[in-house]
């Protein structure tokens, strides 16, 4: 009777984990990607070679993009993020808490690198949640490249049955899929190790500085929010260095079909690299547009980690590590 009282309770205990990481990490997917969303249009718009903004830089295509739409054209494509990133967030902080407490536990401490098994779990968890989600991203995608004027895609719903009637079905919302999973393997995987190893260094070398004292967490500390920005921001500035290129590919992939002079790059990601670098080379084609990529990625994982460990801390959960 004891044994069935003991496991129901664990049961219950291990509910509630999960649940309260899934509510913590899709909020603070939320708050990351609404916090960066112009950046993140005017990023695609220059990866993607549009008409009307190739040959504008970051500052002048924004405010491009508001005197020729509007302000709120800055948020275009930010609805069906929300709807992707909430589930895609949500799945990648729990996947991430499960898979290194896995890890843990089979791989122990004496590990030959400190703390691998964060990029391991890391890099898993990014997969696991990019598989369930990429569809959103390139309807997101396809609705961000929108111009006003020369829309062909009018919301979520109808954008998902265009691309599935025209294009090919579950498989055309699913292009670019491959250089997605290629990079975020290195993009997850070094956001992960990169917070955990600072958050590490920050706990054991500098705790007066960048902690407070919290007795329900491991190791009785917790980081202060300063601490955990700048954290979060190293980390995705040496993500997004790895995981550049792909990234640039997998944008070009998704919106081969907008127009003819772009289908070339819909034939499979070594061809869409292999054009991308032939007609514009490493510095103009594979990572184009890489200046904006670091004003948004490091305040984006900035902002989502310390989301993350404040929603964390709020629900009761251990945000702690042993020192």
């Amino acid at each position: 009777m004891a044994q069935a009282v003991t496991t129901t309770e664990q049961s219950r205990k291990n509910v509630e984990f999960i649940v309260k990481n899934l509510f913590a990490g899709g909020v603070a997917g939320m708050c990351s990607k609404t916090a960066v969303a112009p950046l993140d249009r005017i990023k695609i718009l220059l990866q993607a070679h549009s008409i009307h903004y190739k040959h504008l830089g970051v500052f002048s295509g924004l405010q491009h993009i508001v005197k020729k739409e509007s302000f709120f054209a800055l948020y275009k494509g930010n609805g069906a993020q929300m709807v992707r990133i909430f589930p895609y967030a949500a799945t990648q902080f729990t996947a991430f808490e499960m898979y290194k407490k896995y890890l843990g536990k089979v791989l122990g401490p004496n590990l030959p690198i400190k703390h691998a098994d964060k990029f391991v779990a890391g890099a898993s968890a990014g997969v696991t949640a990019v598989t369930l989600t990429y569809p959103l991203d390139t309807i997101r995608a396809r609705l961000a490249f929108q111009v006003t004027g020369e829309h062909r895609y009018n919301g979520i719903v109808h954008t998902a049955l265009t691309i599935f009637r025209t294009e090919g079905g579950v498989r055309a919302l699913y292009r670019g899929f491959v250089p997605t999973l290629m990079g975020m393997v290195p993009y997850a995987g070094f956001s992960f190790y990169c917070f955990e190893m600072l958050k590490f260094v920050c706990m054991k070398y500098a705790p007066g500085v960048t902690c407070k004292k919290c007795d329900r967490n491991t190791g009785g500390l917790v980081l202060c929010v300063p601490a955990k920005l700048l954290c979060g921001g190293f980390a995705g500035a040496v993500a997004q260095s790895f995981s550049y290129p792909l990234d640039v590919t997998r944008r070009r992939m998704q919106l081969a079909m907008m127009n003819p002079e772009t289908a070339k790059f819909g034939m499979g990601m070594w061809k869409t690299l292999s054009i991308i670098y032939n007609e514009n080379g490493i510095i103009r084609g594979l990572y184009r547009g890489m200046s904006i990529n670091y004003l948004r990625a490091i305040p984006m994982v900035a902002v989502s980690f310390s989301t993350y460990e404040v929603l964390k801390q709020a629900l009761k959960l251990d945000t702690g590590m042993k020192i």
